[in-house]
């Protein structure tokens, strides 16, 4: 979060917005002269255009690997020159109103970004692009926010205080304090307020294979769909990978004797929505709905997770973080990648139990949480709930929830 604060980026949404508003407010203003709704107008198609030169794939990549082509740097000229004609159409026109004085700061605010972002790279940043269905973003990275944020710290004499449920590795704080350039801090770790060998069970399935095996979202699905069927509903099915999800989305449907809502589908607030609506749904979902989901009571009571949490090492920030690390002689595996994973494991694991009447089970199908020496890491991170490999263990706890709610 403070690495995208420090950034800098730009949305197709966001120039689609700014030409939407200024037709609006053109129109509100009675502009006799059609001048800027055309220009508008023109800029709409031109960041369509924009987002046709990426190609139709949905992924995040470097910004090098399709700058230097022509079909995008004909859109990127096209853009600039739209969004520079607006602006020029713009200033005598803002004077008629409030709505239009808006619309010509903001673009020129994102004009300015836009030709920072689609400009040459600065050394120590990360320059990425993203797209979506219909969009597409374009991101300035720092590499690394320690000295800017410890700028930021000794700007002021005033006390810092950082919590969270996911600032340690383990019990310890150096990999947090690391990365925001912390020193000499005093850390400490309260327990949960929660009775999680109480309300929780974690379940890691035995005899699965390798995450890297032809069949093993389908091995996820079997042993999910068993614990499912004891939870009655009721779960979220967490995916590292949109490929799993898809996969395993097609598997289900019309396959579930409970709804299935796939992440997609419609807005996350509105799937949460109807998530606690329907009271025994299964939700697929991927990293979006790792974190900042807050669902209480029966109507969440199983979390199955997929895979451990690894970044893909073809993202373009992983990617940047493990040359850099490698560069100056480090581990990337143990010094970035390990602590990325253990701290998004945590923040997964945490949608289960969200009260202290809450209960439900949390189901790890990576076998290497187990298998791998860093496995341990892992669990020791998590919260203390009763562990089990065995499904009749799920069972039992199940079955005492259900009859201390019949008595």
């Amino acid at each position: 979060m403070a690495t995208s604060f420090f950034g800098r980026g730009i949305t197709g949404n966001q120039l689609l917005e700014l030409a939407r508003d200024t037709i609006s407010e053109d129109l509100l203003e009675a502009g006799e002269n059609k001048s800027l709704q055309h220009q508008a107008g023109k800029l709409e198609k031109a960041v369509q255009d924009m987002r046709l030169a990426f190609g139709p794939e949905q992924r995040r990549a470097p910004w090098r690997g399709i700058a230097g082509q022509s079909v995008m740097q004909e859109a990127v000229q096209k853009l600039h020159e739209a969004l520079q004609s607006l602006q020029q159409l713009l200033e005598p026109q803002a004077p008629r109103g409030k709505g239009l004085e808006n619309c010509l700061k903001r673009c020129c605010e994102l004009l300015d970004r836009f030709t920072l972002l689609t400009g040459s790279s600065p050394d120590d940043h990360i320059h990425w692009f993203e797209t979506y269905k219909r969009s597409f973003s374009l991101h300035l990275t720092p590499l690394n926010i320690a000295e800017i944020f410890r700028d930021k710290v000794q700007q002021r004499k005033i006390a810092w205080i950082f919590t969270s449920a996911t600032l340690a590795v383990g019990s310890e704080f150096d990999y947090f304090s690391s990365r925001m350039g912390l020193s000499g801090a005093e850390t400490c770790c309260w327990d949960s307020p929660f009775d999680y060998p109480r309300q929780a069970v974690l379940y890691v399935p035995e005899q699965m294979p390798s995450p890297t095996a032809p069949n093993y979202t389908q091995a996820v699905l079997e042993r999910a769909l068993e614990v499912i069927q004891l939870s009655q509903g009721r779960a979220f099915i967490l995916f590292t990978s949109h490929r799993a999800l898809q996969w395993a989305a097609q598997q289900l449907e019309g396959q579930l004797d409970y709804p299935l809502l796939v992440q997609g589908e419609m807005p996350r607030s509105h799937l949460l929505e109807r998530f606690r609506e329907l009271g025994n749904a299964v939700l697929l979902g991927t990293s979006s709905f790792w974190e900042g989901v807050d669902v209480r009571g029966e109507a969440l009571s199983c979390v199955v997770i997929d895979k451990l949490p690894f970044a893909s090492p073809g993202d373009p920030i992983t990617e940047a973080r493990i040359d850099a690390l490698r560069a100056r002689g480090g581990n990337p595996f143990m010094e970035f990648q390990l602590p990325e994973a253990v701290l998004a494991l945590k923040q997964g694991a945490g949608r289960l139990i969200r009260d202290d009447r809450d209960r439900g089970a949390l189901v790890l199908c990576d076998p290497r949480l187990l298998s791998k020496p860093y496995g341990r890491l892992f669990l020791n991170s998590l919260p203390a709930m009763t562990r089990t490999r065995k499904i009749d263990v799920v069972k039992r706890f199940f079955a005492l929830r259900q009859k201390g709610h019949a008595t």
